[in-house]
């Protein structure tokens, strides 16, 4: 192999890159994928960059800022597989760290930090973990079947009770907004995002783009503050949220954000995403995203998974990074 060089990214690398690299190895090469385009100063941050051999690019890696999770950055390296074991990805690296440090003396972001998403045992994963990048979260993808929770009874039973706890919201509600917003910062506290603004929140998970169509809520029953009584002239607050999103197809099971208050108590916590699970995978499967630190959702479903009552996807997700 002769001596590589390197370059910035230029038009049409993508075109010369899919077809020497063929099919992405996993699904998070496959979204890496979609990050190589040219470097840029902002909107956000990017370094990209290329090596050739003899003219022809046979390998790239890129660096880049977001917005949201603003303490480390995403890093992707990939190398075409007669090229690998000689350094080329380290190299390129390398190079990207170079390139971060220089933007942070710059004042053009914040922080050299890297992160990266692998699949446990694949080569990504053991390239990420000699750069020093260890595993921060897991994720996988589940489906539950439908039928698999009993239906829970809310008080005496009634229909009145039934529907003073669980009610349709639309995905503008500032208050289904305002739950959605502070669950994601709370599980994410391992990679924060800080105080997430109405409009980000509604950008990200509830505007039509996102494909967001329906949300359900579980609240707490209804108290008046004159004593047992006096009837009640507030509802209860929202303890439990499902946001549905539009399916590819017509039969496929439905995605579905499930999360509750993360001011709960623990138990109190799982026991409203137990009811809400039951509740929206009664007669139709759902596919959750499921992350370690979910905890409420993480009690509820692995028993599922391990009584076959519910099915992870494909592979787990690593998410890997620096301290």
């Amino acid at each position: 192999m002769a001596e590589l060089t390197y370059r910035p990214w230029r038009e049409g690398d993508d075109l010369a890159l899919n077809e020497i690299w063929g099919d992405p190895e996993t699904v998070q090469a496959g979204a890496f994928r979609g990050a190589l385009a040219p470097s840029q100063d902002a909107g956000p941050w990017r370094r990209t960059i290329v090596a050739e051999d003899q003219g022809i690019a046979v390998a790239a890696g890129v660096v880049y800022s977001t917005a949201l999770h603003a303490e480390r950055l995403w890093a992707y390296v990939e190398v075409v597989r007669d090229h690998r074991g000689a350094g080329v990805a380290a190299t390129l690296l390398a190079m990207l760290r170079a390139e971060a440090a220089a933007a942070k003396a710059a004042g053009l972001i914040g922080t050299t930090a890297l992160r990266s998403k692998v699949e446990p045992g694949s080569a990504g994963a053991a390239f990420a973990a000699a750069a020093g990048l260890a595993p921060l979260q897991r994720s996988r993808v589940v489906a539950v079947s439908p039928g698999t929770l009993r239906l829970p009874v809310f008080g005496e039973g009634t229909e009145a009770e039934a529907t003073e706890r669980v009610q349709d919201l639309a995905t503008g509600s500032v208050e289904l907004t305002d739950v959605v917003g502070r669950y994601y910062e709370a599980v994410h506290a391992w990679d924060p995002t800080g105080p997430l603004s109405v409009g980000t929140v509604q950008r990200l998970f509830l505007d039509d783009l996102t494909g967001a169509h329906g949300a359900l809520v579980l609240r707490a029953a209804p108290e008046s503050a004159f004593g047992g009584t006096v009837a009640p002239s507030k509802k209860g607050k929202v303890q439990a949220f499902a946001v549905s999103y539009t399916q590819g197809a017509q039969d496929a099971p439905t995605d579905v954000f499930l999360g509750h208050d993360p001011a709960l108590a623990p138990e109190d916590a799982a026991a409203a995403v137990l009811d809400m699970l039951a509740l929206i995978a009664h007669q139709y499967p759902v596919v959750l995203e499921l992350d370690e630190s979910m905890v409420a959702l993480a009690a509820v479903v692995e028993p599922l998974i391990e009584a076959g009552a519910a099915t992870v996807r494909g592979t787990e997700t690593l998410v890997v990074g620096e301290s």
